[in-house]
């Protein structure tokens, strides 16, 4: 363990040996830090956080601080943060509250760039990349593998699916189901993160089948929404990505991200 004399860390802190603490961060009494974590310098964790193993933590973050919600009353409530994550400069993640179920959630190996905020109660998978300033409000779901455009916002109580790719400036008022792509203010549908999944590897024949069931679903018209995703949900019941993304519909409570007018007037194909 490495503690650089300039940092305070209360005594009741459990810090794992291999963790490196630089200047002026302060450590609270509630916190736990796993072993392999370094914490750069000026970096402030309080309240009940619990850090994983072999995070990088940068300049001026700020975890555990108490929620930004009015009906937060001091209740015990909890951040806890995965393995191998980097959190850079000024990212701010804040404690759950009892309204929920308490607890602030991220999983392993994200990437959070600078200045981004994960409010009270959200829940991030592992593998995503948030860009420069995207800010996730309260109760936000985040599926693994998705990607976050800088400077996005999305609304309280949205949820997205695995693998998908929200754009840059974007304002996310509706769930976002897994595999698709969204833009604009405020996001519509762009349609299949074609980039995203071939990255990660789904086969050709996968790929073909969710595109096909994207436009049997949010494309064609005729009937409503959940219907036609129950019909694709029939003609492709041996592709369980397609199987989520109907799933993901029909399971919506906010609704999910339509198309605009102009990718219904353009040729997307």
């Amino acid at each position: 363990m490495n503690i650089h004399p300039t940092a305070i860390v209360d005594d009741n802190a459990q810090i794992a040996e291999g963790v490196t603490i630089g200047p002026y961060c302060v450590i609270g009494a509630q916190v736990k830090i796993g072993a392999g974590t370094v914490l750069k310098s000026h970096i402030t964790i309080d309240g009940r956080t619990t850090l994983g193993e072999n995070n990088t933590i940068f300049p001026f973050v700020s975890l555990g601080q108490p929620p930004q919600d009015l009906k937060y009353k001091g209740e015990d409530t909890e951040l806890i943060i995965g393995d191998g994550n980097s959190i850079r400069e000024y990212v701010t993640m804040h404690l759950g509250t009892v309204q929920d179920n308490g607890v602030t959630r991220v999983g392993d190996r994200n990437l959070f760039m600078s200045y981004v905020h994960i409010a009270h109660d959200c829940i991030i998978g592992n593998g995503c990349v948030f860009a420069n300033c995207a800010t996730m409000a309260g109760h936000v779901q985040v599926g693994d593998n998705s990607v976050i455009g800088g400077l996005s916002a999305v609304h309280q109580f949205v949820k997205i699916g695995r693998n998908a790719m929200i754009g840059g400036q974007s304002g996310v008022e509706r769930d976002v189901p897994p595999f698709v792509s969204i833009f604009g203010n405020r996001a519509t549908l762009q349609g299949l993160n074609l980039v995203g999944l071939k990255r990660h590897g789904f086969e050709k024949e996968t790929i073909r089948n969710l595109r096909n069931a994207f436009d049997g679903i949010f494309v064609q018209t005729g009937g409503n929404l959940l219907d036609r995703a129950a019909e694709m949900s029939k003609q492709y019941a041996d592709t369980k990505e397609v199987q989520e993304m109907v799933a993901f519909c029909h399971e919506s409570s906010r609704g999910v991200c339509l198309p605009g007018e102009r990718f219904l007037s353009d040729e997307h194909n």
